[in-house]
């Protein structure tokens, strides 16, 4: 079972538990990123985490928008980008870009 498929099956027993659940996925990069595209990370509303879509502070936000999906049911395309100079100073390791969807799972 690839790292994708382990996160999905994470997602899917926690809903199977009762957990509300929202999965993130990074649907586009350019220069350089910490994961690939198709990278996930399942969140729960209790704040349980499997998988990664970057690093440093974009995780965290990522985290948070996907309490919020989980709240209003409504999916969101996140957008981020940083130059390589200003990478070191927020604590990512890279500059470049990269966008993750987040979705509510039914």
């Amino acid at each position: 079972m690839s790292g994708t498929e382990d996160i999905l099956e994470t997602a899917r027993a926690w809903r199977a538990e009762g957990e509300k659940v929202a999965l993130a996925t990074v649907v586009e990069t350019w220069g350089s990123s910490p994961r690939p595209a198709g990278s996930r990370l399942a969140v729960t509303g209790t704040g349980r985490l499997a998988g990664s879509v970057s690093g440093g502070c974009i995780e965290g936000a990522v985290a948070d928008v996907a309490q919020q999906v989980m709240r209003d049911g409504t999916p969101q395309l996140l957008d981020f980008g940083i130059s390589d100079e200003r990478a070191w100073e927020v604590g990512l390791a890279c500059g470049g870009k990269l966008k993750v969807f987040v979705e509510p799972l039914a």
